[in-house]
């Protein structure tokens, strides 16, 4: 990861990237015992391998127009660098916007973007603090950074602009409601990853340098950084809780407060931090990406700020659901605070996730070598906040306390709970299109093609070969006699023959 953001040219960071990939295979499978971990890191593998062959092409594309792969180079001058592909089209879209959009393809499908986003609950097979390392800090930002790094030159291309913040609202507004129905709680944090990451990536697409000082660009980073805080923090306090449970069912906690006070106070201080509640750190950079999201168009804006309700909602339906819901009888595991190695980690990193969002990150964050400098703007903060009390207070009636109202409405919307449960059946289209149709209508055909008429036609040169040279090999039996009688049939043969001709 270090490589990969450090690389002063594009092929360089592809090479980083391919690497981190692996790394994150790995990481996923690192219990190769159980089918579940090796299936989910082969899953990884394959998606987003399938994301950065559209990366390659992308970069392939862009270094044969620009003549370039160097960073400083395409971003210093960008409309320089765009205009020596001297207006090249293909398919009435600049080629210049092709090799744009396939570069976002492999960040899309390394940040688990709407529909490459598949891999990323299933990588919950890992051990947790491989979860944290995962979806925190490392690998499903490196699609988000990918963008940042050309932002200059994605400035120029609209119509990809446009298709990065379309696909990032559509992904948080599935992810977040797919995470308000999860059972597993590493599942539930795995959606609001994916949520949280398309944020970022809409930030990006929705900044322009003429819109309020492009916030948006410097929003995403901020975003990305004070992410990487308090969903560490969540992660690892579901890796507590899940040590002390034995189990990553909601249905088999409850009323862990009492158990585990320190990871109870912790794992609050990072749902009101994702929750945007002043002055938790979510809330500084999470108001930048609405004010940015507003300025660009007011329909953007209020689909974010409607994600960010449901996104208070949902966590605070997992808090709940552990540390309050019931008290069930847990037996002879009695649940019990982690010990202080797993503990200390969490208290660090809520105190990180309450303080860092008064870093005055925008002076960090340059654009034609001037600070985005960070300001509240109290309109878009205020009604953002206000959205997120009223979730939390509605996530407070329903899960407060052991009640029958949540599973009342879920009965009452059996279908789309249903759906939501099953993350609107997208693993089970990709099933359907890979086994239904690339596998039985195209590679089967292809198989039986190869098999039966390719190998075919060279096992029947070979075998018309072989019998050609069993019927002739007679004719070579090394004794004088067959010699003989070969060389008097041939001139038996030749003589009829020159009879016949003769008459």
């Amino acid at each position: 990861m270090l490589g990969l953001v450090v690389a002063t040219n594009i092929f360089q960071m592809y090479i980083f990237w391919e690497l981190v990939g692996v790394s994150s295979y790995l990481l996923i499978g690192f219990y190769y015992t159980l089918p579940a971990a090796v299936s989910a890191s082969k899953k990884a593998f394959i998606v987003t391998r399938f994301a950065d062959l559209g990366f390659l092409l992308g970069i392939l594309i862009l270094s044969f127009y620009t003549d370039t792969f160097d960073f400083v180079t395409l971003t210093s001058n960008p409309s320089a660098a765009i205009a020596t592909a001297g207006g090249a089209t293909f398919m009435g879209c600049s080629v210049m916007a092709w090799a744009l959009t396939l570069i976002f393809m492999g960040g899309a499908g390394k940040s688990a973007m709407f529909p490459l986003h598949i891999w990323l609950p299933d990588a919950m097979e890992g051990p947790t603090p491989v979860s944290a390392l995962i979806h925190a800090a490392t690998m499903v930002v490196a699609g988000v950074y990918l963008v940042a790094r050309l932002f200059p030159v994605y400035c120029l291309e609209e119509g990809t602009m446009t298709v990065i913040t379309v696909i990032g609202c559509v992904t948080a507004l599935y992810a977040a409601a797919v995470a308000c129905v999860q059972s597993d709680i590493k599942r539930v944090l795995a959606f609001s990853t994916i949520s949280q990451i398309a944020f970022m990536i809409t930030s990006l697409g929705v900044a322009r340098p003429e819109l309020h000082e492009g916030v948006g660009y410097m929003a995403s980073m901020f975003h990305l950084f004070t992410h990487a805080m308090f969903k560490a923090l969540l992660f690892l306090c579901a890796g507590a809780i899940i040590h002390a449970v034995h189990s990553n069912e909601m249905s088999k906690m409850g009323g862990l407060r009492k158990y585990m006070p320190i990871c109870n106070i912790a794992f609050l201080i990072g749902c009101l931090a994702i929750s945007g509640i002043w002055p938790f750190a979510g809330f500084f950079s999470k108001d930048e990406i609405l004010v940015a999201a507003y300025a660009n168009s007011p329909v953007w804006g209020v689909w974010l700020s409607a994600v960010a309700g449901m996104t208070a909602f949902y966590m605070f339906r997992l808090y709940y659901k552990i540390f309050w819901w019931n008290n069930p009888d847990y037996g002879h595991h009695t649940p019990h605070e982690a010990p202080m190695t797993m503990t200390f980690p969490l208290i660090f990193l809520a105190l990180v996730s309450i303080v860092a969002g008064f870093i005055p990150f925008g002076d960090l964050v340059t654009w034609n070598r001037e600070a985005l400098h960070t300001h509240i703007d109290w309109a878009v903060a205020g009604t953002s906040t206000a959205i997120a009390v009223i979730a939390i207070v509605l996530a407070t009636v329903l899960y407060y306390k052991e009640n029958a109202v949540p599973t009342n409405m879920a009965d009452a919307c059996r279908g789309l709970w249903t759906a939501a449960y099953k993350r609107f059946y997208m693993d089970e289209l990709y099933q359907f299109i890979t086994h239904k149709i690339i596998f039985a209508c195209v590679s089967r055909p292809i198989a039986w093609f190869d098999r039966r008429i390719i190998d075919g036609t060279f096992d029947l040169l070979a075998n018309v070969t072989n019998s050609a040279s069993y019927a002739v090999r007679k004719l070579q039996g090394g004794t004088i006699q067959g010699y003989v009688w070969v060389y008097l049939v041939g001139a038996a043969v030749l003589a009829v023959i020159s009879i016949i001709c003769l008459i």
